[in-house]
């Protein structure tokens, strides 16, 4: 299997070499940074428009699959990162504290929707159950990403995150333009299923819009001065380690259950994943103007490309595994008649 680069990687790796060498300053940052709350508030508003009552409600019905998805999402994710950030505390050269924060901010994000669905679909899994589980997790992501960060960084001291202003700011930014474009979804839901490449499109340029302008605003903050080498590759062995566990730990939770193949793929592709799309807009509101937002969010970019390389291709193995389960099943089944 050829291994190829997305694309997507490369041009947010263009972003932050850009902001590197060209951070963008003064009148025309604070421009960037509105335009980039608008454009997240857009986002949201889209993405309200195109989510389907009737893909939550196909899904619903395996309950016991959802919860489990829930859980690695929100509780055992969550818990996990815990003891990453306490390296900030004891060897802080290697930790930052704000890259702790960036790890308990990862522990508490949805799943990623497109990814995982996708991933599901090229496995031959349970597409529907996938849709359900990645699309509540992000509607309910919104209101449960902020609370869970507050008690995790009340628990571990890390850093000072104001939940009042956070919560009024997702309200506003988030739930409200997502609200607004849900109720308009009879007038626009059919153009955005027809467009779901442009959506994909605007996805994008929302994200590298974020990255760009935080990291032009870490830079001038002394970003690199304050990261050192070993930390960037510390993060990135940790990212993968996460990764690697959860979906060992999806694998062994779901056939200690007894859930079949096509089940598997979805809880180990929706409940290791989690989501850069939504990730990044959510830092934004919760993390607008602090000078260490660089070093926060580089969890999610490191974690979300070790999980889009990893992903395609443990979804061709799965892919092989259905099939191949599939094209026996039938022959099983003449054989005992």
């Amino acid at each position: 299997m050829k291994f190829r680069i997305d694309p997507f990687t490369l041009l947010l790796l263009g972003a932050i070499v850009l902001a590197s060498f060209l951070p963008v300053t003064g009148q025309a940052a604070d421009a960037l940074a509105t335009t980039g709350t608008l454009a997240v508030a857009l986002l949201f508003f889209l993405h309200g428009a195109a989510l389907s009552r009737q893909q939550i409600i196909d899904g619903a019905t395996h309950w016991r699959l959802h919860i489990l998805i829930t859980a690695l999402t929100f509780v055992f994710f969550p818990l996990a990162v815990l003891p990453v950030n306490e390296l900030s505390a004891i060897a802080p050269q290697w930790m930052p504290e704000d890259l702790g924060l960036g790890f308990l901010y990862l522990g508490v994000l949805p799943s990623a929707v497109s990814s995982s669905i996708a991933y599901t679909a090229m496995a031959r899994g349970n597409v529907p159950a996938a849709i359900c589980s990645a699309a509540a997790s992000n509607v309910f992501g919104m209101m449960l990403t902020p609370f869970l960060l507050l008690l995790l960084v009340s628990t571990s001291g890390a850093g000072e995150f104001s939940v009042a202003e956070a919560l009024k700011d997702i309200v506003l930014q988030l739930l409200l333009p997502f609200a607004a474009g849900h109720a308009l979804r009879p007038w626009l839901g059919g153009y955005l299923s027809r467009n779901e490449a442009l959506m994909a499109r605007y996805d994008q340029c929302v994200i590298w819009i974020i990255v760009y302008s935080a990291f032009s605003h870490s830079v001038v903050s002394g970003l690199w001065q304050n990261l050192p080498v070993q930390a960037i590759v510390l993060a990135i062995l940790i990212c993968a380690g996460l990764l690697l566990l959860f979906m060992l730990v999806a694998r062994l939770m779901v056939r200690k259950l007894g859930f079949s193949l096509e089940d598997e793929a979805a809880v180990v592709f929706c409940g290791s994943k989690k989501s850069l799309a939504s990730g990044l807009p959510m830092a934004k509101v919760l993390f607008s103007g602090h000078p260490g937002f660089g070093m926060i969010v580089l969890p999610i970019m490191c974690y979300n490309q070790i999980q889009v390389i990893v992903g395609a291709i443990l979804a061709q193995k799965y892919r092989q595994k259905i099939e191949r389960a599939n094209s026996a099943a039938p022959h099983t089944t003449e054989q005992s008649g």
